[in-house]
């Protein structure tokens, strides 16, 4: 059982970091092309990295120790199986072992949770190229075998010659399995997927300020600000492991400063300057398309965009810091700009009410002057 829920925990685990990590460039880019980053954006932001993980997971681990005693004692067998629906027989071999019968025999058949598993772990790749990427049935099809044989190529090869042979057995009836699978995610896509409400609005036409808006913007505030800092974090592990030919030794004595300032400073300081460049707007409201503005939808002052940042996320995240010691205070002031978003007009929060910013769609401006061609 641990071996097929350690690597399941491990996609999510990294596909939740991955998905992270590109989050702030996909809004942009779906706000850009799309109009809108809704539910189903989100969902496909977090499936894909945690399914192509598990792909990957279920592939390769668990890592067995892989040494000349292992590889003596593969036999051909043990790497490759070419007979299609070999499956039948192993389900009928193991059920005459059994001493249950009906539903709970063929549960706990081995051979039978094999094959289901392998259709399953298939599904979710026919639903996303039919649904939501819009591939025809055939392709999608197609694509599905391609990358189970690229899976079974992998464990035949011994994780492209990696290990010294191959820890996994290449089947078949996987190839099979996987392609089915991949076929019914298809299948059950071009059924329930809805393609009217998937379709893109007019990515130039200005849309509501909303209060999911206006958070994914701050989310994507903190993630920006947060990945950028781990990014350049590892830059410098990497610099420094490179000056010093390792890390095993102990770090100079100037390296926790060094980290603090790449790994918060910067990012932090480099957040702020960007609203008082051009119109206005963190790299989260850019994303996201909004932008802040004087009542009358002018731009307002640099020094009141600042100020509006540093009462906004700006300000959680410097009272958040790299210690941590004003943790709690940044939390209270975060817990209140939440709740300022639902209770002030316009969704202008806290830090617009103080301010006296409101906060509207980039995109009207161009539409006003569109609007006002001749």
């Amino acid at each position: 059982m641990n071996d097929r829920i350690v690597p399941a925990v491990l996609a999510i685990a990294f596909g939740a970091a991955l998905m992270l990590a590109v989050l702030v460039p996909v809004v942009a880019l779906s706000y850009r092309r799309r109009g809108r980053f809704g539910p189903r954006e989100l969902l496909m932001v977090g499936t894909v990295p945690v399914y192509g993980l598990a792909i990957l997971t279920y592939t390769l681990l668990p890592l067995p120790q892989v040494d000349a005693a292992f590889c003596a004692g593969r036999s051909a067998a043990d790497v490759l199986q070419t007979r299609p629906f070999q499956f039948v027989a192993d389900i009928a071999r193991i059920a005459s072992r059994q001493d249950a019968g009906g539903m709970r025999a063929w549960i706990a058949n081995g051979a039978v949770q094999q094959v289901v598993l392998s259709v399953v772990l298939f599904a979710p790749l026919g639903w996303l190229l039919r649904g939501p990427f819009h591939r025809s049935l055939p392709v999608t099809v197609v694509a599905g075998f391609g990358v189970s044989l690229l899976v079974e190529i992998t464990q035949y090869t011994g994780n492209w010659f990696l290990f010294p042979c191959a820890y996994r057995v290449a089947d078949v009836d996987d190839l099979i399995a996987n392609t089915a699978g991949a076929l019914l995610g298809a299948l059950a896509a071009t059924l329930l997927w809805s393609r009217r409400s998937a379709a893109a609005g007019d990515p130039g036409r200005p849309t509501p300020v909303t209060v999911g808006r206006r958070m994914l913007g701050a989310v994507c505030d903190v993630v920006a600000v947060w990945a950028s800092g781990a990014l350049l974090g590892a830059v410098l592990v990497a610099g420094t492991s490179f000056t010093l030919g390792g890390l095993l030794g102990p770090l100079p004595d100037w390296y926790e400063g060094a980290r603090e300032l790449v790994g918060y400073w910067v990012p932090l300081v480099l957040f702020l300057a960007i609203p008082l460049a051009g119109a206005g707007g963190t790299i989260g409201q850019r994303a996201v398309r909004l932008r802040p503005a004087r009542p009358d939808g002018g731009v307002p002052s640099r020094g009141r965009r600042l100020l509006r940042v540093l009462l906004g996320t700006g300000g959680l995240l410097l009272l958040s810091g790299p210690s941590g010691a004003l943790g709690l205070l940044g939390l209270v002031w975060g817990v209140a700009s939440l709740v300022g978003l639902f209770r002030t007009t316009g969704h202008t929060g806290l830090a617009g009410r103080i301010t006296g910013l409101i906060m509207v769609d980039e995109r009207a401006r161009v539409q006003e002057q569109l609007d006002a061609r001749p």
